[in-house]
């Protein structure tokens, strides 16, 4: 895997071509993943993020850094979680969802999966 920019080019049978993933498809995945699981109330931004989108951008990789490096990615979510809802039982399934989507789509391997719980979801639906 070569890293070139914001794209990461995926070695392997080159008889048909390359496969670029760019860097923040994985975050994407990733974020789309721990929103997944039930508990998970919503991905928590920074306040740049929550400003964005005020203004009409809405970043798809919000509460997400990833960090590749040969071949290996680390991954940190921010969360809201639901109230009612056990955090570490909830978090370990984040954590095995979000690095078992990520290695099936990608074919990257997950080192980690740092999970910050930046609050609680009080709203009754």
């Amino acid at each position: 895997m070569d890293k070139d920019g914001m794209e990461y080019t995926l070695n392997g049978d080159n008889a048909l071509g390359s496969v670029q993933i760019a860097d923040d498809v994985v975050g994407i995945i990733a974020g789309l993943a721990a929103t997944e699981v039930d508990g998970v109330s919503a991905m928590a931004g920074n306040i740049t993020n929550e400003l964005m989108s005020r203004v009409g951008y809405k970043s798809l990789t919000k509460g997400v850094k990833t960090e590749i490096i040969a071949g290996q990615v680390s991954v940190e979510l921010s969360l809201t979680m639901d109230y009612g809802y056990n955090i570490p039982d909830t978090c370990a399934k984040v954590q095995d969802k979000v690095k078992t989507t990520i290695e099936n789509m990608t074919g990257l391997i997950v080192t980690d999966v740092n999970i910050r719980i930046a609050g609680v979801d009080l709203k009754k639906d």
